[in-house]
């Protein structure tokens, strides 16, 4: 019965993990209130006007595949203004005055010596077009114009190059007395300040409405499946939507929101295209497809700009990394709403990202994520310290009691009732729970699972090294067992990868089930003895930082368990 219970806890722990995967994590859409944008409705806030809205920021969303062109050619047909941080650098076009030309400094595609760094955006007629647009809208009988994505802004403070000293204001004056400026600063990391101002010249009251559009041309091949998000999201309603990408296109959806608070984009695995609009103002949110993937906002109520007046707008637009610390900080200096909510800590939250302030705080000590994981395993061996220590007081007298048992079942072969019984007696006067060694695998599996999420997710384990040949933590093992690590000149398949830690690990695990009580019947022994190698061939295609764990809590319950069997002292008779 034991080494069954026993047998069955590292397959529960194996198939739930795999379950949660696949069915658990896949993102789901919450309160969706859907209707249609072509509805008609005649207020100046209608779905009608975000139509035309859509129609009037972006004329050019509209371009085929077949008609892109490449980067260098559409960064250089238009004036641009440059943008240079210590963390990004690109450009904003003057025409339709749009962000889509960004490159994050601090981060490569890979980690070769030439590898270039990470592009987020480009202007939308390249294949990967990907471009933040923000305007104003109006009225569709109005009879003043906004601008929209043909027209040609000027640059009103003589500033070529947006940077963390120097704030870029943008100008441009319609026919019928209103002039509209723009004023665009960049912090040292990824938020852009923006200011929409409009003024109104003319003798006559206008009716206006701000808006602001992230648009992706592509959607990118995902690399998380069901156990990461990517693609359209925000915080609405007090809660975090999560829109797939066929959700809008395979399945024609255009989704509809009011809120109070919150913001809305695109997002990768790493990576954050944000619009957070003035949190003291609602807002209406829309998720559609057009040519491109589009998540669009505008204040919810229009406003009124009497003659010789001005109206003035406040938002943000985050572009970049995906920093936890970074977005935690944004999340309280602009008062974002659940803007942390960006980054997929998935359903175990309250443990996922405790666990990374955990190793992060070790990481600034250690100098070391690979470290301040090993120093996160021993604080939550500490943690489970009386729970492992009985459970394994009682696997230690399960295996001194094993010729007993043995005894007791050649006494009784003939008669199970009986059998058990004696069994059960035996038990109980040894103070030994069969089930025990279940317990701290079973206990931990949240764990392991906030651990595998938390090193799948956060950037801060992207091309995080450990020592020797782990040079990303959020990789697997790159050496391999099949051609004697490194040391056979073949690259084997990627099935085949089990490298030097994993190998490890697989070690470790069968030092410890050797401390355990050994299964009575030999089928079961035989099968019992494959488990480490089948879970050394699972945990192969897993991060390196997560095998560092798994064997680093092997090791240390390997000490415990062998302390304690020897300390362990039972009477029969």
């Amino acid at each position: 019965m034991e080494s069954r219970n026993l047998i069955l806890a590292i397959i529960l722990s194996i198939g739930v993990l795999f379950i949660w995967s696949f069915f658990f994590e896949a993102p789901e859409q919450q309160n969706l209130d859907e209707f249609s944008l072509d509805e008609e409705v005649s207020e100046v806030n209608s779905d009608e006007l975000d139509m035309e809205a859509i129609a009037e920021i972006e004329e050019s969303l509209g371009i085929d595949n077949a008609n892109t062109i490449d980067l260098s050619e559409a960064l250089s047909r238009d004036q641009r203004v440059n943008i240079n941080t210590q963390s990004i650098s690109g450009s904003i076009n003057l025409k339709g005055l749009k962000i889509d030309d960004i490159v994050l400094k601090k981060y490569n595609e890979t980690q070769e010596e030439e590898s270039e760094n990470i592009r987020l955006l480009q202007p939308l007629d390249t294949f990967n077009g990907y471009e933040v647009t923000f305007g104003w809208i109006k009225n569709q009988d109005a009879t003043f114009e906004t601008p929209n994505a043909e027209t040609v802004w000027k640059i009103r403070n003589n500033v070529s190059v947006l940077d963390t000293s120097n704030d870029v204001e943008f100008e441009w004056s319609n026919n019928t007395g209103q002039t509209f400026i723009t004023s665009i600063a960049l912090d040292e990391d990824y938020m852009f300040d923006v200011t929409q101002k409009v003024i109104n010249n003319s003798t006559n009251n206008i009716v206006i409405n701000n808006a602001s559009k992230v648009t992706r041309k592509q959607s990118p091949s995902l690399s998380g499946m069901f156990i990461l998000h990517e693609g359209l999201l925000g915080v609405l309603k007090e809660k975090l939507e999560l829109i797939d990408y066929s959700d809008l296109k395979d399945d024609q959806e255009t989704l509809n929101f009011e809120s109070d608070n919150g913001w809305v984009g695109i997002t990768d695995k790493y990576w954050l295209a944000a619009l957070i609009p003035d949190q003291e103002k609602s807002f209406k949110a829309i998720y559609t497809y057009d040519n491109g993937y589009i998540a669009y906002y505008r204040s919810l109520n229009a406003t009124n700009v009497p003659g010789g007046e001005t109206h003035t707008v406040d938002s943000q637009i985050f572009i970049g990394a995906k920093e936890a610390k970074l977005i935690d900080r944004y999340k309280e200096d602009y008062g974002i709403y659940n803007f942390d909510l960006a980054i997929d800590w998935g359903w175990f939250y309250f443990l996922t990202k405790p666990l990374f302030n955990v190793i992060y705080f070790f990481s600034q000590l250690s100098g070391n994520f690979g470290l301040a994981i090993i120093y996160l395993t021993v604080i939550t061996r500490i943690v489970f310290f009386p729970l492992a220590n009985w459970s394994f007081v009682s696997m230690a007298k399960m295996k001194m009691l094993q010729p007993e048992m043995t005894r007791i079942k050649d006494l009784y072969k003939d008669d199970r009732t009986q059998q058990q019984q004696a069994l059960m007696a035996l038990y109980k006067k040894e103070k030994v729970n069969p089930i025990s060694g279940c317990l701290p695998i079973l206990i931990q599996i949240p764990f392991f699972f906030a651990i595998y999420k938390m090193l799948f997710v956060s950037i801060e384990m992207r091309h995080a090294p450990f020592y020797g040949w782990i040079q990303d933590l959020a990789a697997k093992d790159p050496t391999t067992i099949f051609n004697l690590f490194g040391l056979i000149p073949w690259d084997p398949p990627s099935f085949m990868i089990i490298g030097i830690w994993p190998v490890l690990m697989g070690v470790t695990m069968y030092i410890q089930q050797k401390l355990n009580p050994a299964p009575p019947d030999p089928i079961q022994a035989r099968i019992f003895m494959f488990f480490p190698f089948f879970i050394t061939v699972l945990l192969a295609q897993f991060a390196a930082g997560l095998v560092i764990y798994w064997t680093t809590n092997n090791v240390l319950s390997i000490i415990q368990q062998w302390i304690i069997t020897k300390r362990t002292t039972i009477k029969t008779n």
